[in-house]
């Protein structure tokens, strides 16, 4: 079952996080790149501190990611 998009999220705040859920990024050059890709960015809904709460406009899964401030690491899936 898919979720809804958030009715919060805004196009205009974006992460670029491997999403856990479809994993899109996997056959993208540019996201292995560690570029910024304009196929595969996240709703950033919102943030506190270092843990940002992400949602995929590709498969609505919703997740909470520890960025470490740029040591990245999946909280929960």
């Amino acid at each position: 079952m898919r979720l809804p998009l958030d009715p919060t999220a805004d196009i205009g705040r974006r992460a670029w996080v491997p999403c856990p859920g479809c994993e899109d990024h996997l056959g993208c050059g540019t996201c292995l790149d560690g570029r910024t890709c304009g196929d595969h960015w996240r709703y950033l809904l919102s943030n506190k501190g270092s843990v940002l709460h992400l949602q995929c406009p590709n498969c609505t899964h919703l997740w909470a990611w520890e960025s470490g401030f740029g040591a990245g690491g999946r909280t929960d899936g």
